[in-house]
């Protein structure tokens, strides 16, 4: 590597063709009022919203706050991210009726796992009269595990240790029942059978998640999401496990079902998407290096969140000795992420993407009151600072947009120093 490419990993960034403003405001929910009162305001200002974007480097920290603040501002708000499913419910669920059925024996945690997860029988509807006991209620699955014995023991034989356990209702029967029914495990036996946990669960355990959520109802967008990426899930199930069979490269099992359905999931995370023209896009920094939007709020221009600090168990020292590649360290290759390269890069993707103007948003403490420092990016770029004051009006009962924001909108590239 030359040093040349060494230097690369940390050039300075070309200045963008468009004006870049910076607000800072003391706390990230601070900040993401910040950032929705810019794009009202752009909005009410004859913007539409369609030609505003709104991009952060990981939504996991920012996602609440921004919507919050979306709401506040009466602007309908629209996260383009990664939906996890592994992390969710249904796809828990698929995975512990693959465990429950896997091998010759099963303990009392892993019968009992599907329940707690809202096991529902796929054929519940209102028209059965015991479909209102449906999912199972925490409460009865406590007792169940209080009352059944311990020790691993086939699915078969459950059934007699449900009967001589009190306190144990007809509804475990019922569900060890349909475990003992299932089939060996093969393409079509998988896809039927986990297929039947979903629809029960869509059936029953959704309507818990949005009984209990919030009245933005973000649990429930997201459960409702993991139900229709597991159905995707399942019907690639089939088709893969049937591959993977006639290759030789896994076993007829539901243990190896459950390990390729992981696989899949982790291989092909979901989306949201949505065609919803009144809405504001907000997306993580990766997806927007395709985009061209006349504006563009980038949040989170913070020292700790855009670049994310290395996590290198390397010394700093050692790091920059490589990077500038003297002596012995010449013969080393530096990894890009010791730069924020990749974080760099995404950054640049912002600049490119706006059209007319880029804001960038940061906040300056952290809950406990603590300096957050400005993101280095920022260094390579000349901004046009907003005042506190002016910020302070933007997010006000009678909103005003910044004057230095306010004067690229009605034209006067030149700006205002207000």
């Amino acid at each position: 590597m030359t040093g040349a490419d060494r230097l690369a990993l940390s050039a300075t960034i070309d200045a963008p063709d468009v004006p870049v403003i910076e607000v800072a405001s003391p706390t990230r929910r601070d900040e993401a009022r910040s950032a929705m009162a810019a794009a009202a305001g752009l909005r009410d200002r004859g913007v539409p919203v369609r030609d505003v974007a709104v991009a952060v480097r990981d939504l996991d920290s920012y996602e609440e706050p921004l919507f919050r603040a979306a709401i506040q501002h009466e602007i309908a708000p629209v996260f383009w991210t990664q939906l996890r499913v592994t992390r969710t419910r249904p796809y828990a669920l698929v995975e512990s009726v693959c465990e429950a059925l896997a091998g010759d024996a099963v303990d009392r945690e892993t019968l009992l796992r599907p329940l707690e997860l809202r096991w529902s029988p796929a054929a519940a509807s209102a028209a059965d009269p015991g479909s209102a006991a449906w999912p199972i209620e925490p409460a009865a699955v406590h007792r169940a595990r209080e009352a059944l014995p311990e020790g691993a023991r086939p699915v078969s034989e459950w059934t007699e240790a449900i009967d001589s356990s009190a306190g144990v209702d007809d509804r475990f029967r019922r569900f060890v029942g349909w475990l003992d029914a299932a089939p060996e495990p093969e393409p079509a036996s998988v896809a039927s059978v986990l297929g039947e946990a979903i629809e029960g669960y869509a059936d029953r355990g959704l309507p818990e998640t949005k009984a209990a959520d919030s009245p933005a109802l973000l649990d429930t967008e997201t459960d409702a999401r993991a139900v229709v990426r597991v159905r995707t899930l399942v019907r690639q199930l089939r088709h893969k496990f049937a591959d993977r069979l006639a290759e030789g490269t896994l076993e007829r099992s539901w243990a190896d079902a459950a390990d390729l359905a992981r696989v899949i999931a982790t291989q092909r995370p979901g989306r949201r998407e949505h065609s919803n023209a009144r809405a504001l896009d907000i997306f993580e920094a990766n997806d927007l290096w395709a985009l061209d939007v006349p504006y563009v709020i980038a949040v989170g221009l913070t020292a700790e969140e855009w670049p994310r600090p290395s996590q290198s168990a390397l010394p700093p020292e050692f790091r920059e000795a490589v990077l500038r590649g003297e002596g012995p360290t010449g013969a080393l290759a530096p990894q890009p992420a010791w730069v924020g390269g990749r974080d760099r890069d995404q950054f640049v993707d912002a600049l490119r993407t706006a059209g007319d103007c880029v804001v960038v948003t940061r906040h300056t403490r952290t809950p406990s009151g603590d300096d957050v420092a400005r993101s280095p990016l920022l260094d390579h770029v000349e901004t046009r600072r907003v005042s506190e004051e002016s910020r302070r009006r933007l997010v006000g009962t009678d909103p005003e947009l910044p004057p230095e924001l306010r004067a690229i909108v009605d034209g006067d590239t030149e700006g205002d120093d207000g």
